[in-house]
Protein backbone atom coordinates (compact mmCIF):
# COMPACT_ATOMS: atom_id res chain seq x y z
CA UNK A 1 0.00 0.00 0.00
CA UNK A 2 1.40 3.42 -0.86
CA UNK A 3 -0.58 6.30 0.20
CA UNK A 4 2.06 9.16 -0.05
CA UNK A 5 0.51 11.72 2.59
CA UNK A 6 2.72 14.38 2.64
CA UNK A 7 1.24 16.77 5.41
CA UNK A 8 4.66 18.95 5.30
CA UNK A 9 3.93 20.04 1.59
CA UNK A 10 0.03 19.92 1.54
CA UNK A 11 -0.90 22.02 4.79
CA UNK A 12 -0.08 24.83 6.38
CA UNK A 13 -0.81 25.87 9.93
CA UNK A 14 -2.77 29.65 10.16
CA UNK A 15 -3.74 31.92 12.70
CA UNK A 16 -7.74 31.93 13.06
CA UNK A 17 -10.87 33.42 14.89
CA UNK A 18 -13.28 31.05 15.59
CA UNK A 19 -17.09 32.08 16.53
CA UNK A 20 -19.34 29.76 18.29
CA UNK A 21 -22.73 30.94 19.92
CA UNK A 22 -21.72 34.04 21.07
CA UNK A 23 -18.11 33.65 22.16
CA UNK A 24 -15.18 34.36 19.98
CA UNK A 25 -11.40 32.75 20.36
CA UNK A 26 -7.99 32.67 18.40
CA UNK A 27 -6.98 29.20 17.66
CA UNK A 28 -4.72 27.28 14.89
CA UNK A 29 -6.17 25.96 12.14
CA UNK A 30 -5.01 23.36 9.33
CA UNK A 31 -5.04 25.01 5.82
CA UNK A 32 -4.61 23.09 2.42
CA UNK A 33 -2.16 24.73 0.45
CA UNK A 34 -2.49 25.50 -2.95
CA UNK A 35 0.14 26.29 -5.42
CA UNK A 36 0.05 26.52 -9.48
CA UNK A 37 2.05 24.24 -11.18
CA UNK A 38 3.73 24.40 -15.05
CA UNK A 39 3.66 21.33 -17.07
CA UNK A 40 6.44 21.44 -19.56
CA UNK A 41 6.91 18.87 -22.04
CA UNK A 42 10.81 18.61 -23.95
CA UNK A 43 11.19 16.92 -27.12
CA UNK A 44 12.62 16.41 -30.53
CA UNK A 45 10.81 17.94 -33.59
CA UNK A 46 12.96 17.98 -36.55
CA UNK A 47 16.52 17.24 -34.99
CA UNK A 48 15.82 20.25 -32.81
CA UNK A 49 15.05 20.19 -28.77
CA UNK A 50 11.70 21.57 -28.73
CA UNK A 51 10.52 23.14 -25.07
CA UNK A 52 6.22 23.56 -24.46
CA UNK A 53 4.29 24.17 -21.77
CA UNK A 54 1.45 22.44 -21.79
CA UNK A 55 -0.62 23.62 -18.92
CA UNK A 56 -0.86 25.05 -15.76
CA UNK A 57 -2.59 23.57 -13.15
CA UNK A 58 -4.06 24.08 -9.45
CA UNK A 59 -2.55 21.66 -7.10
CA UNK A 60 -1.82 20.62 -3.88
CA UNK A 61 2.18 20.68 -3.59
CA UNK A 62 3.39 16.55 -3.70
CA UNK A 63 3.59 14.00 -6.12
CA UNK A 64 4.49 16.67 -9.04
CA UNK A 65 6.38 14.12 -10.93
CA UNK A 66 3.44 11.75 -10.75
CA UNK A 67 1.09 14.13 -11.52
CA UNK A 68 2.87 15.43 -14.57
CA UNK A 69 2.70 12.15 -16.05
CA UNK A 70 -0.62 11.40 -14.97
CA UNK A 71 -1.79 14.52 -16.60
CA UNK A 72 0.41 13.75 -19.91
CA UNK A 73 -1.55 9.77 -20.57
CA UNK A 74 -4.80 10.90 -19.50
CA UNK A 75 -4.96 13.61 -21.78
CA UNK A 76 -3.45 11.53 -24.64
CA UNK A 77 -0.42 13.31 -25.42
CA UNK A 78 1.62 10.30 -24.85
CA UNK A 79 0.76 6.52 -24.60
CA UNK A 80 2.88 5.32 -21.90
CA UNK A 81 5.93 4.76 -19.58
CA UNK A 82 8.56 4.12 -22.26
CA UNK A 83 7.92 7.55 -24.06
CA UNK A 84 9.44 9.00 -21.24
CA UNK A 85 12.97 9.66 -20.80
CA UNK A 86 13.24 11.66 -17.32
CA UNK A 87 10.67 14.15 -15.28
CA UNK A 88 12.30 17.29 -13.27
CA UNK A 89 11.61 19.58 -11.83
CA UNK A 90 12.99 23.17 -13.79
CA UNK A 91 15.52 25.33 -12.94
CA UNK A 92 14.91 28.86 -12.05
CA UNK A 93 15.93 31.99 -10.22
CA UNK A 94 13.55 31.30 -7.40
CA UNK A 95 13.37 27.98 -5.53
CA UNK A 96 9.31 28.58 -5.03
CA UNK A 97 9.30 28.93 -8.58
CA UNK A 98 11.44 25.36 -9.33
CA UNK A 99 8.80 23.71 -7.26
CA UNK A 100 6.26 24.62 -8.89
CA UNK A 101 7.15 24.05 -12.83
CA UNK A 102 7.79 20.30 -13.56
CA UNK A 103 9.83 19.29 -17.07
CA UNK A 104 8.76 15.86 -18.82
CA UNK A 105 11.29 15.03 -21.33
CA UNK A 106 10.55 12.75 -23.71
CA UNK A 107 12.44 9.95 -25.81
CA UNK A 108 13.99 11.13 -29.24
CA UNK A 109 11.94 9.40 -31.53
CA UNK A 110 9.07 10.10 -29.58
CA UNK A 111 6.25 12.82 -30.74
CA UNK A 112 3.86 13.81 -28.62
CA UNK A 113 0.17 13.97 -29.54
CA UNK A 114 -0.36 17.91 -29.05
CA UNK A 115 -3.55 18.10 -31.74
CA UNK A 116 -5.58 15.59 -29.64
CA UNK A 117 -4.53 17.28 -26.69
CA UNK A 118 -5.58 20.50 -27.10
CA UNK A 119 -9.01 19.30 -28.87
CA UNK A 120 -9.35 16.86 -25.39
CA UNK A 121 -9.17 20.34 -23.34
CA UNK A 122 -11.53 21.73 -25.09
CA UNK A 123 -14.28 18.79 -25.32
CA UNK A 124 -13.34 17.69 -21.26
CA UNK A 125 -13.82 21.37 -19.85
CA UNK A 126 -16.81 21.63 -17.42
CA UNK A 127 -18.40 24.16 -19.52
CA UNK A 128 -20.97 21.81 -21.04
CA UNK A 129 -20.11 21.54 -24.38
CA UNK A 130 -21.35 18.92 -26.91
CA UNK A 131 -22.15 15.87 -24.70
CA UNK A 132 -21.73 13.04 -27.88
CA UNK A 133 -18.90 14.98 -28.81
CA UNK A 134 -16.84 14.83 -25.89
CA UNK A 135 -17.03 11.02 -25.74
CA UNK A 136 -15.94 10.46 -29.51
CA UNK A 137 -13.25 12.35 -28.41
CA UNK A 138 -12.28 10.49 -25.71
CA UNK A 139 -12.14 7.22 -27.44
CA UNK A 140 -10.41 8.17 -30.33
CA UNK A 141 -7.42 8.85 -27.64
CA UNK A 142 -7.78 5.86 -25.21
CA UNK A 143 -5.22 2.94 -25.47
CA UNK A 144 -7.28 0.71 -23.79
CA UNK A 145 -10.61 -0.84 -24.82
CA UNK A 146 -13.07 -3.61 -22.65
CA UNK A 147 -12.07 -6.78 -22.18
CA UNK A 148 -14.55 -8.98 -23.00
CA UNK A 149 -14.57 -12.27 -21.03
CA UNK A 150 -12.44 -11.18 -17.97
CA UNK A 151 -15.26 -11.10 -14.88
CA UNK A 152 -15.04 -9.33 -12.01
CA UNK A 153 -16.94 -10.07 -8.83
CA UNK A 154 -16.77 -7.68 -5.97
CA UNK A 155 -18.83 -8.56 -2.71
CA UNK A 156 -21.08 -5.92 -1.47
CA UNK A 157 -19.66 -6.02 2.39
CA UNK A 158 -15.99 -5.45 0.41
CA UNK A 159 -17.84 -2.19 -0.91
CA UNK A 160 -19.30 -0.89 2.13
CA UNK A 161 -15.50 -0.83 3.72
CA UNK A 162 -14.14 0.98 0.90
CA UNK A 163 -15.48 4.41 2.53
CA UNK A 164 -14.02 4.43 5.72
CA UNK A 165 -10.57 2.89 4.71
CA UNK A 166 -10.22 5.98 2.23
CA UNK A 167 -11.33 8.32 5.12
CA UNK A 168 -9.20 6.78 7.87
CA UNK A 169 -6.12 7.04 5.70
CA UNK A 170 -6.63 10.45 4.43
CA UNK A 171 -4.78 12.49 6.89
CA UNK A 172 -4.85 16.12 4.75
CA UNK A 173 -8.61 15.81 4.53
CA UNK A 174 -9.58 15.23 7.99
CA UNK A 175 -7.02 17.94 9.09
CA UNK A 176 -8.45 20.69 6.37
CA UNK A 177 -11.73 19.42 5.47
CA UNK A 178 -10.79 21.08 1.72
CA UNK A 179 -8.37 17.75 0.24
CA UNK A 180 -9.91 15.38 -2.37
CA UNK A 181 -8.55 11.92 -2.48
CA UNK A 182 -8.54 9.11 -5.05
CA UNK A 183 -7.73 5.38 -4.44
CA UNK A 184 -7.18 2.28 -5.97
CA UNK A 185 -8.18 -0.99 -4.93
CA UNK A 186 -8.03 -4.70 -5.51
CA UNK A 187 -10.96 -6.70 -5.70
CA UNK A 188 -10.49 -8.07 -2.20
CA UNK A 189 -10.57 -4.12 -0.74
CA UNK A 190 -7.45 -3.92 -0.11
CA UNK A 191 -6.08 -0.30 -0.80
CA UNK A 192 -2.88 -0.33 -2.95
CA UNK A 193 -2.25 3.52 -3.57
CA UNK A 194 -4.05 6.72 -2.35
CA UNK A 195 -3.86 10.17 -3.79
CA UNK A 196 -4.82 13.84 -2.40
CA UNK A 197 -4.97 17.43 -3.93
CA UNK A 198 -7.21 20.29 -3.59
CA UNK A 199 -8.20 19.24 -7.64
CA UNK A 200 -9.91 16.08 -8.14
CA UNK A 201 -8.91 15.79 -11.15
CA UNK A 202 -5.35 16.61 -10.02
CA UNK A 203 -6.17 13.41 -7.12
CA UNK A 204 -6.41 11.18 -10.14
CA UNK A 205 -4.09 12.02 -12.44
CA UNK A 206 -1.42 11.25 -9.22
CA UNK A 207 -2.54 7.96 -9.07
CA UNK A 208 -2.69 7.43 -12.83
CA UNK A 209 0.81 9.03 -12.73
CA UNK A 210 1.84 6.76 -10.12
CA UNK A 211 0.38 3.56 -12.01
CA UNK A 212 2.33 4.48 -15.42
CA UNK A 213 5.56 5.33 -13.68
CA UNK A 214 5.57 1.83 -12.00
CA UNK A 215 4.14 0.05 -15.28
CA UNK A 216 0.86 -0.88 -13.94
CA UNK A 217 -1.74 0.03 -16.52
CA UNK A 218 -4.03 -0.96 -17.26
CA UNK A 219 -5.58 -1.18 -14.33
CA UNK A 220 -8.70 -3.35 -14.85
CA UNK A 221 -8.73 -5.81 -12.24
CA UNK A 222 -9.28 -2.49 -9.45
CA UNK A 223 -11.50 -0.27 -8.12
CA UNK A 224 -10.99 3.42 -8.46
CA UNK A 225 -12.88 5.23 -5.68
CA UNK A 226 -13.40 9.21 -5.66
CA UNK A 227 -13.90 10.89 -2.39
CA UNK A 228 -16.39 13.20 -4.14
CA UNK A 229 -18.60 13.32 -6.93
CA UNK A 230 -17.85 11.64 -10.10
CA UNK A 231 -17.52 13.94 -13.24
CA UNK A 232 -16.59 13.35 -16.62
CA UNK A 233 -13.07 14.36 -16.65
CA UNK A 234 -12.88 11.65 -13.75
CA UNK A 235 -14.23 8.59 -15.57
CA UNK A 236 -12.72 10.44 -18.50
CA UNK A 237 -9.31 9.71 -17.24
CA UNK A 238 -10.57 6.45 -15.47
CA UNK A 239 -11.30 5.15 -19.02
CA UNK A 240 -7.82 6.21 -20.20
CA UNK A 241 -6.15 3.97 -17.46
CA UNK A 242 -8.44 0.78 -18.36
CA UNK A 243 -10.27 1.10 -14.95
CA UNK A 244 -13.50 -0.87 -15.20
CA UNK A 245 -15.21 0.11 -11.68
CA UNK A 246 -15.61 3.16 -10.06
CA UNK A 247 -17.01 3.85 -7.30
CA UNK A 248 -18.02 7.80 -5.57
CA UNK A 249 -18.89 8.85 -2.08
CA UNK A 250 -20.76 11.30 -3.79
CA UNK A 251 -22.93 11.66 -7.35
CA UNK A 252 -22.29 11.29 -11.01
CA UNK A 253 -22.80 13.83 -13.32
CA UNK A 254 -25.37 12.71 -16.53
CA UNK A 255 -22.07 13.06 -18.51
CA UNK A 256 -20.05 11.04 -16.61
CA UNK A 257 -23.04 8.19 -16.47
CA UNK A 258 -23.02 8.65 -20.33
CA UNK A 259 -19.77 8.15 -20.81
CA UNK A 260 -19.41 5.12 -17.82
CA UNK A 261 -21.89 3.25 -20.63
CA UNK A 262 -20.14 4.26 -23.78
CA UNK A 263 -16.82 2.63 -22.15
CA UNK A 264 -18.88 -0.01 -20.46
CA UNK A 265 -17.51 0.96 -16.83
CA UNK A 266 -19.44 -0.03 -13.87
CA UNK A 267 -20.19 2.94 -11.80
CA UNK A 268 -21.46 3.57 -8.50
CA UNK A 269 -21.99 6.69 -6.25
CA UNK A 270 -23.22 7.63 -3.02
CA UNK A 271 -21.01 4.99 -1.53
CA UNK A 272 -21.39 5.61 1.94
CA UNK A 273 -23.12 4.84 5.34
CA UNK A 274 -23.80 0.98 3.74
CA UNK A 275 -25.43 1.90 0.44
CA UNK A 276 -25.09 2.86 -2.76
CA UNK A 277 -26.47 3.08 -6.24
CA UNK A 278 -26.03 1.21 -9.60
CA UNK A 279 -25.50 3.85 -12.33
CA UNK A 280 -24.16 1.61 -15.10
CA UNK A 281 -23.20 -2.28 -14.12
CA UNK A 282 -20.37 -3.34 -16.44
CA UNK A 283 -21.10 -6.43 -18.86
CA UNK A 284 -18.20 -8.46 -17.02
CA UNK A 285 -18.90 -7.00 -13.48
CA UNK A 286 -20.80 -8.60 -10.89
CA UNK A 287 -21.82 -7.55 -7.50
CA UNK A 288 -22.18 -10.24 -5.09
CA UNK A 289 -24.66 -9.60 -1.69
CA UNK A 290 -23.11 -12.30 0.12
Amino acid sequence: MEADLQENKSVRKIEIVKLKDRSSFPCMDDIAIEEPLEIGLLYHRNGEKELKNISVTMRTPGSDKELAAGFLFTEGIISGNHQIKAIRHSEAVCSRDSENRVTVLLAEDVVPQLMKAERNFYTTSSCGVCGKGSIESIRTVSVFETRIGEEHVISVAVLYQLAAKLQTLQNNFSATGGIHAAGIFDLDGNLLALREDVGRHNALDKLVGHALLTDRLPLKDNILLLSGRASFELIQKAAMAGIAIVAAIGAPSSLAIDLAKEFDITLLGFLRDNRFNIYHMGRNCRIEKV
